[in-house]
């Protein structure tokens, strides 16, 4: 699709966007002297940046200060295409670099609105540098719990796409901009140009969301409340409390394994939607496993709850889950994490996705990643399982010591059809081997695998 106009905006003009009559204080580095012509002496390069500042009004490609978007301080920094197509310099890097220490010095989120082209040719390597400055600045904010969210705008390419906007947790895009490592000029020529846009970055979970730029204060103003920092007068951030049991016709605990199997496979048992939807008041997902992968089985992202808090989770939808699923998964986790958010996680699937094609992208690997990621979680994870607990797919999402069961839900070693299978027992046999396996929520508290039965 085409670019909405306002994706070509100036820098100060997409400032103003999200910041609104909230004002924008700007920030500058100190002044560096370049050599004439720049680093590499190249003709004509000091009267071009002379022509790209008469014409934006800019000194550089980057715009940087502290303003407010919703209620929240924030860092932002604002690339000027029309500088020399937004591309990277030194003299950039400065003020990149000053923008991550900004936020860094003064514990606020950064928020990248971007529109570049590329590292700078007129400095050649000097340029490309420039970009393991900003991955070095984006670590030090990163290992200091403090959230980066970018908003991609048009055209987003080369290495200010593959850090400043890639590298960031969040990533947002204005309807139909151009995104992607490869610009325009040097992708192959039969190139599908749809790979390269905001919305198929999106379709292959790259970016989070396509957002029209009339909605855009609004949902970075609700990211920056779920990401933080914890402002001073907020309480500290306790588990994320269990969801209230969603109504179900059955009444009651299941009185067999067939039972409780059955009951988290009637198609009319609630879904992770509705416990959701019931569980927050404002939903923000996040989108695919930037690996080129997404898993519809899964969602993931941050809530706020009616009292302000925000809790990350993690749902399954009674699908089998895929490998994509599993990463989005660690991702979602390590983030919140990092920025001290709890976690909630819902687990509903009969098992991981076993066919070929999950093999090939890596299901093993997937799944110890998630297994790995709840493990090194200092934030508390919360577990609720709704529905179906099948073996290790499901286990890979449920929090040693602090996972909740509903009288609508089972959680087994396998399930008991191939549980019978594999004991080379009759299918006559499987309700008694539902049984013996002990998989109803009345056994998993007995156990010591649950900590309490949600009714």
């Amino acid at each position: 699709m085409p670019a909405d106009p306002s994706s070509r905006m100036t820098a100060r003009e997409a400032i103003a966007l999200l910041t609104g009559g909230a004002g924008f204080t700007e920030h500058r580095p100190p002044p560096r002297t370049l050599p004439p012509d720049g680093p590499l002496g190249w003709a004509g390069y000091d009267a071009a940046r002379e022509r790209a500042s008469a014409r934006t009004g800019e000194e550089e490609s980057v715009v940087y200060g502290t303003g407010v978007v919703g209620d929240r301080a924030c860092v932002l920094l604002s690339f000027e295409f029309g500088f020399l197509g937004g591309s990277l310099g030194q003299l950039t890097g400065d003020r990149l670099e000053a923008a991550y220490e900004l936020a860094l010095s003064r514990r606020l989120p950064l928020l990248a609105l971007v529109a570049t082209g590329g590292s700078r040719m007129q400095e050649g390597m000097v340029a490309l540098t420039q970009l393991q400055r900003v991955a070095a600045a984006s670590t030090r904010l990163r290992a200091a719990g403090l959230p980066q969210i970018a908003v991609v705008r048009d055209p987003t390419t080369g290495g200010g796409w593959a850090t400043v906007g890639a590298g960031a947790d969040v990533v947002l895009a204005l309807p139909g901009a151009q995104v992607g490592f490869a610009g325009s000029r040097v992708r192959p020529p039969d190139a599908d140009p749809y790979a390269y846009g905001a919305e198929g970055q999106f379709a292959a979970g790259q970016v989070d969301a396509v957002v029209p730029a009339g909605e855009l204060r609004g949902t970075v103003g609700r990211w920056l409340r779920a990401l933080g920092p914890r402002e001073a007068h907020e309480a500290p951030r306790s588990a994320a409390p269990l969801p209230r049991a969603q109504p179900s016709s059955p009444s009651g605990l299941p009185a067999s394994g067939r039972e409780a199997v059955e009951r988290a496979r009637a198609a009319q048992r609630p879904r992770a939607k509705a416990y959701l939807a019931d569980y927050f008041t404002v939903r923000l997902p996040l989108h695919g496993d930037r690996c080129g992968g997404t898993d519809p089985g899964l969602l993931t992202g941050f809530g706020l709850r009616a009292d302000g808090q925000p809790v990350a989770y993690v749902a399954q939808c009674g699908t089998p889950t895929r490998p994509a699923g599993y990463r989005a998964a660690a991702r979602t986790i390590r983030l919140a994490d990092r920025l001290g958010v709890p976690v909630l996680t819902l687990v509903d699937t009969p098992g991981a996705a076993n066919d070929a094609e999950a093999e090939r992208a890596g299901a093993g690997a997937a799944i110890a990643d998630t297994f790995a990621a709840i493990a090194a979680a200092r934030v508390p994870v919360t577990t609720l399982v709704i529905g179906e607990g099948g073996s290790g797919g499901a286990l890979a999402l449920a929090a040693p010591g602090n996972t909740h069961v509903t009288a609508d839900s089972y959680f087994s070693v396998i399930a008991p059809e191939p549980a019978a299978a594999i004991l080379k027992r009759a299918p006559s046999e499987t309700g008694a081997t539902a049984d013996q396996l002990r998989l109803r929520p009345q056994d998993l508290v007995e156990l010591g695998i649950a900590r309490s039965i949600v009714t």
